[in-house]
């Protein structure tokens, strides 16, 4: 059975809803299932530090996502810069990437990454993240397998650019979907950070990256507590500041 035909009979085979914003979550788990991995996450890097995540195939892999963001970099971010593949196994991630070694390890059960770069999307370089429980199982995995789904993946959403109709937001459905859209808060927390501490934008998301950090919780649930009102801007960062307590 060929690799697209495997990945088909994977993406059919899912339950999860078929909405075309969800496009991206159902590839993600037709990757997990088709490449036999305990989890799958898919992204895009716009402009500067602005990645937007597009779906992943569970909760946990997605929360690593979140967690990667929030450390600053990783295996993801390397993949999607210099556009090749990144083997992380975990002494590789505590050398390469100790900040999100450390969150990883504590929040998740996975041990391990590869991050592959897809093709160049509408919003740029995307990437896909397969994520290990076992890191001894990173050598088993087909890298030419694994980069033939991620020809088929930015396929399916170059495909739907094309086909299905866009989002009134502007461009295809599944540039906004729910994780696209949580994402999209921590850019106008940051632009209220921003006003609040007149700090640029890049030293404006470095201080909610340290907020995170230094409260144990990733910079997506730090931004909506921003944005409810139930954390000020201005006191991110300051030895007096208050901050929420952490929902992980």
């Amino acid at each position: 059975m060929s690799i697209a035909t495997r990945f088909r009979a994977a993406l059919d085979g899912l339950s999860e809803p078929a909405g075309p914003e969800l496009l991206p979550v159902r590839l993600s788990g037709a990757c997990a299932r088709t490449l036999r991995v305990d989890g799958a996450g898919l992204s895009v890097g716009a402009a500067g530090e602005r990645r937007v995540p597009l779906g992943a195939s569970s909760e946990t892999a997605a929360l690593a996502e979140r967690l990667q963001f929030t450390a600053g970099d990783g295996p993801c971010e390397a993949a999607q810069r210099h556009r090749e593949p990144v083997f992380a196994a975990s002494a590789d991630l505590q050398r390469r990437w100790p900040a999100f070694a450390r969150l990883l390890a504590r929040h998740t059960p996975y041990r391990a990454v590869v991050a592959l770069p897809i093709g160049e999307t509408l919003a740029g370089p995307g990437a896909m993240d397969l994520f290990f429980t076992d890191e001894t199982a990173v050598p088993d995995l087909d890298v030419f397998e694994a980069m033939a789904v991620g020809d088929l993946v930015s396929a399916a959403l170059g495909d739907a650019a094309v086909w299905a109709p866009w989002s009134p937001e502007g461009g295809p459905a599944w540039l906004h979907g729910p994780a696209a859209r949580a994402r999209g808060q921590v850019w106008t927390a940051l632009g209220r950070v921003a006003l609040a501490r007149e700090l640029s934008a890049p030293a404006a998301l470095d201080v909610l990256r340290s907020a995170a950090g230094a409260a144990g919780r990733t910079v997506d649930d730090l931004a909506g507590d921003v944005l409810a009102g139930r954390l000020d801007p201005a006191d991110l960062g300051r030895p007096n500041g208050h901050l929420p307590a952490s929902s992980h």
